[in-house]
């Protein structure tokens, strides 16, 4: 068995998380062998440090993925997929925090290999924000750099739109399989992107959004891009786990100033005191991109 077509397999597995899964990667990278041959189940249980209920889920989903290149078949579902142990894997991706070893995509899979900003924010922006994307995307910043972020409602959604009207270039990485849109009002700007631009989800169809989805699917946009945006946050919001993420791979941290006195603002602002980089205009970002 090839080795992406194993890591497909463990990918797909129930009772193990993207921790777990990537223990397994590293402790293949650490064979150092030309050959792999595929370790029992007892231990890649041991290597992922799977415990109780989940070590049977584990064990029956690996056996019958195994034994069942149909049941594989089945839930790839013929989407297009991106293994960690493919040449063209991002390399930013794969050295980040618990890579994925497995991407389904639909769309240009070479929009990976441009430098990319993740813009991120909250769900219930203002009107500032959108202002923000009108002033800072226009112009000389979508002609050099890929715009990132999840398709959330919100500051995502007007991310993406915003690239798209303006004739930039955008990835979305969405918490559910490709096949389902999550909030369904975003599934018209979905479609588009898959056709015109790159959607990307580690979830096989099916795949709703769970609670949990939604902070992995953060990890993706923070590990392939070089510098995060946020615009507005509360003081706890997914988008400051998005930035942490960010600043945990060694990241730009880039955010946008905001009213001391407004809720959504905190998070920006609070960014900032700690080091952050403010953003005034669109040359504040592209100085982060200069080699």
């Amino acid at each position: 068995m090839l080795l992406r077509d194993f890591l497909l397999r463990i990918h797909l597995c129930n009772g193990i998380g993207i921790v777990g899964k990537s223990k397994i990667y590293d402790w293949i990278q650490s064979q150092k062998s030309t050959r792999f041959d595929v370790p029992s189940v007892d231990s890649l249980i041991k290597i992922a440090n799977i415990r109780g209920g989940n070590v049977t889920r584990f064990s029956s989903t690996y056996i019958q993925l195994m034994n069942n290149s149909e049941r594989v078949d089945q839930l790839v579902d013929s989407e297009k997929w991106l293994c960690i142990c493919d040449e063209h894997y991002p390399y930013q991706l794969k050295e980040a925090y618990t890579p994925p070893l497995v991407m389904f995509y639909r769309g240009d899979l070479n929009l990976l290999n441009e430098q990319m900003l993740g813009i991120v924010g909250a769900r219930d922006a203002t009107h500032y924000s959108m202002e923000i994307l009108k002033q800072l995307l226009p112009g000389p910043l979508l002609n050099k750099l890929v715009i990132v972020s999840g398709l959330a409602k919100g500051v995502d959604t007007w991310a993406h739109q915003c690239t798209i009207a303006n004739h930039g270039r955008t990835i979305a990485v969405i918490g559910t399989g490709l096949n389902i849109a999550y909030p369904s009002m975003n599934q018209q700007l979905q479609q588009q992107i898959a056709e015109e631009q790159l959607l990307l989800s580690e979830y096989p169809n099916g795949s709703r959004g769970y609670k949990n989805h939604f902070p992995e699917r953060n990890r993706i946009i923070a590990g392939l891009v070089e510098s995060v945006l946020v615009t507005e946050a509360k003081h706890h919001s997914g988008s400051l786990i998005t930035a942490n993420l960010a600043l945990q791979n060694n990241r730009n941290v880039l955010a946008v100033p905001g009213r001391i006195n407004h809720y959504l603002s905190a998070g920006t602002n609070e960014l900032i005191a700690a080091g952050a980089k403010p953003i005034l205009r669109s040359n504040d970002v592209l100085e982060e991109y200069i080699s």
